[in-house]
């Protein structure tokens, strides 16, 4: 595997391999691999001949009072991790490298960052919109594949391709869990054992959601599934709801009734500290 730090270097080699014919996948990260990371770079090797990992934690996508300076890093256990998925590339430029001195440019996808995610982190989207439009551009891949964990990233960036035409073929992985349930996230590490077991209220609420939903014949007002999430989440004093909507799959736009065509997206705090997210349509 080639360590690559500069956006000359990961440009030449992707140039020569689209010259070569070679088909190119993207896993773009921000690093501190789990399991989820690492099923996304198999199936990126499973379906292209080159695959590259980004590594980038991504300053553009944090706020002020956010964890950017405290988000976890292990770089030489990323490196083993990636070796070991057979990545051909771990492209880890430096900020300035990506955003130099006189960087202006921003990108926006207007709707789908607002709501959820969006209402509480201003900027937030704009930032991710920005780097995976650079990305696309430094490394010019065929396909790219993102974790459905982050639902409303993965809408974003399928919009922001298709409104942009760039050629490359956007696929969702779902979720990845933990044996309780847990999505994995490296935040987890963030979250001590006792808070471990209380961020299992996620995954309890989307459980209790479907068999709500299964149990109605297939449709339930979308009311009656927040409250119960909420409820169930705020049961732990430990535990603040950031947010609990039953949207549509695509637009993102809540719905009145969760049925086939929902999803339902969660965010909380634990201990006002941690911020886990998880979703799930119904």
């Amino acid at each position: 595997m080639k360590i690559v730090q500069t956006v000359m270097e990961m440009q030449r080699l992707s140039r020569e391999w689209n010259k070569q014919g070679l088909s190119i996948g993207l896993v773009p990260t921000m690093g501190f691999f789990h399991e989820g990371h690492l099923s996304l770079m198999r199936l990126a090797r499973s379906r292209c001949d080159k695959v590259i990992t980004t590594l980038f934690v991504n300053p553009m996508q944090f706020g002020p009072n956010e964890d950017l300076d405290a988000y976890p890093r292990d770089f030489e256990r990323d490196e083993s991790l990636a070796k070991s998925e057979n990545v051909d590339v771990m492209f880890c430029p430096e900020t300035k490298e990506i955003y130099g001195d006189d960087f202006q440019t921003s990108i926006s996808v207007n709707l789908l960052s607002k709501g959820l995610c969006g209402a509480d982190r201003p900027g937030h989207f704009d930032g991710v919109a920005t780097v995976v439009t650079k990305l696309f551009n430094i490394t010019q891949p065929h396909l790219a594949i993102f974790g459905q964990k982050d639902y409303q990233q993965l809408a974003l960036i399928r919009q922001l391709v298709s409104d942009l035409n760039f050629d490359i073929e956007i696929i969702g992985h779902p979720i990845v869990r933990e044996s309780d349930g847990l999505a994995m996230s490296s935040r987890n590490k963030y979250l001590d054992e006792n808070e471990r077991q209380l961020a299992t209220c996620l995954f309890e609420a989307i459980l209790e959601a479907k068999k709500m939903v299964y149990k109605h014949g297939g449709s339930i007002a979308s009311d009656e599934i927040v409250k119960m999430a909420q409820d169930r989440i705020e049961k732990n004093p430990s535990c603040r709801v950031e947010y609990v909507s039953v949207v549509h799959k695509q637009t993102l736009q809540p719905v009145d009734v969760a049925d086939s065509e929902a999803v339902l997206a969660l965010a909380m705090k634990v201990n006002n500290k941690v911020r886990l997210i998880d979703n799930s349509p119904l």
